[in-house]
């Protein structure tokens, strides 16, 4: 006679358990880092925004307008290419906002909920792997940029801390994209809402024509317009130009969008979760 016996269930942590462990919510964060990774190999179409848009923007730019304001188009583009590194950035954010909210409306976010993570810990995870969209971005608006002509002119460590300091300020900048991901319910309203705050932010500025060329209030808003600080870091670093004031103010503005934006977004997305 044939004795059957049970087998061995695995003890699963519970979520209480999971989160309470050192470092979980890094940990668990990190892992789901990972997955946005595999997602963004496996959707490569979904980084037309970080690869063909900015060549797009950098043609477009350089050869309409080039001649008439800088009288070159190289010329031009030594000042244009910085300043257009962070506007693609920019607008490259809101996708995380857009992929975020199409996650939640698919229900990957209530699967995540049945397993013994950290709550926040898909939010905070895919909000990393975008991260490295920004650097496709940087890498592809720099070599295109070289092909064309643009050349640092201040040295490789300089120039390095443009691209981190562009990628900083989009990382806080997104979780303002994340707060509407979680407010609206369609992820075209994300990019409705999006592009529409984006807009003046970008190019409300002197990335394309100098500030004292500008109308009285127009010239108001792009000195107050935390997009321009970033700009002008941009190009100080790896052109010309003053470094440490517009440095400092973009990380004080990249800290303080991140102050106000990061618990908002993480209280909605609780709510919603």
């Amino acid at each position: 006679m044939t004795t059957l016996t049970a087998p061995e269930r695995t003890a699963v942590p519970s979520r209480r358990e999971g989160a309470a462990r050192p470092f979980a919510l890094v940990r668990h964060s990190v892992a789901l880092a990972g997955r946005s990774l595999v997602k963004t190999r496996r959707t490569p179409e979904q980084l037309i925004d970080v690869t063909l848009q900015p060549i797009l923007f950098l043609v477009m730019f350089l050869y309409l307008l080039g001649g008439a304001v800088a009288g070159s188009t190289h010329a031009y583009l030594q000042t244009l290419l910085p300043a257009l590194m962070v506007m693609n950035t920019a607008f490259a954010s809101v996708q995380t906002g857009i992929n975020l909210n199409d996650d939640i409306k698919k229900g990957v976010f209530d699967r995540f909920r049945s397993m013994p993570i950290a709550r926040s810990a898909p939010l905070i995870g895919s909000v990393l792997g975008d991260l490295i969209r920004f650097v496709i971005l940087i890498v592809v608006q720099l070599g295109f940029g070289y092909a064309v002509g643009f050349r640092v002119g201040t040295g490789l460590l300089p120039a390095l801390a443009a691209c981190l300091l562009v990628m900083f300020f989009a990382f806080c900048l997104s979780w303002l994209f994340v707060l509407i991901g979680m407010l609206v319910r369609e992820p075209g309203a994300v990019q409705g809402v999006g592009f529409m705050a984006m807009f003046p932010l970008t190019f409300g500025t002197n990335v394309l024509v100098p500030t004292d060329t500008l109308p009285g209030w127009l010239e108001t808003w792009v000195d107050v317009n935390p997009v321009t600080g970033v700009m002008e870091a941009a190009r100080g670093l790896m052109v010309e130009g003053p470094v440490a004031g517009p440095v400092l103010e973009s990380v004080l503005w990249s800290a303080g969008v991140f102050a106000v934006f990061f618990p908002l977004a993480v209280r909605a997305y609780l709510r919603r979760t």
